[in-house]
């Protein structure tokens, strides 16, 4: 082969390289002076909520009761939090099955003050107001949820790295929570596979 064919050859194969590398993983959404952080938290199993890691199911059809199956991370106060992550719904036998909470932990407010759910057929939608942020949870569908919490001021979601949902946020202390629960109006069975959890704060 002469010199000019192995120079071809050459980069033929480093394009070739460049074509099927893996893509870079998404970042967080509204860029720009944000600081990575690892929160702690505790694993929630109640009623028929199992756990094991990032998998997160409801094994029975109950329409009443505590059935959750969650990770509670660590409560934060003030700034600006966001989160992100995958979520896939590898089975749903029930329906409005809660995904995602922001938790007022506030002495004298405490409750979820943001709660993403799932009903059976894939919508996505806000508990509180019932308002649809997307079609997109269906059955074997990875989506990618972001929630961008500035404590004092506004909650923003994101779906898929679109903007989605936004609602006036009150001051004090919060915490994040995923999973699989089931809304008051909700009932099992369902299975929910997280991945690429990440967590930032300015």
């Amino acid at each position: 082969m002469s010199v000019k064919h192995r120079a071809i050859a050459a980069i033929s194969a480093a394009c070739g390289l460049l074509l099927t590398a893996p893509t870079a993983a998404h970042a967080e959404v509204e860029p720009g002076g944000w600081t990575s952080e690892s929160p702690g938290f505790k694993v929630q199993e109640r009623g028929c909520g199992q756990v094991d890691d990032l998998t997160f199911t409801l094994t029975c059809s109950t329409a009443s009761g505590d059935q959750r199956a969650e990770r509670r991370y660590d409560t934060y106060t003030g700034g600006t939090h966001q989160f992100e992550g995958y979520f896939k719904v590898t089975s749903m036998g029930g329906t409005r099955i809660s995904l995602k909470q922001t938790f007022n932990d506030t002495d004298g407010s405490a409750g979820p003050y943001f709660m993403l759910a799932v009903e059976r057929g894939g919508r996505l939608y806000a508990v509180h107001g019932g308002d649809t942020l997307s079609n997109a949870g269906t059955v074997g569908a990875t989506v990618r949820v972001n929630t961008v919490h500035q404590v004092g001021k506004e909650h923003r979601t994101y779906i898929n790295g679109s903007l989605k949902h936004t609602v006036d946020s009150p001051g004090g202390s919060f915490y994040d929570k995923f999973g699989a629960y089931r809304t008051s109006s909700g009932n099992g069975p369902a299975t929910v596979v997280w991945s690429n959890v990440k967590f930032w704060r300015k």
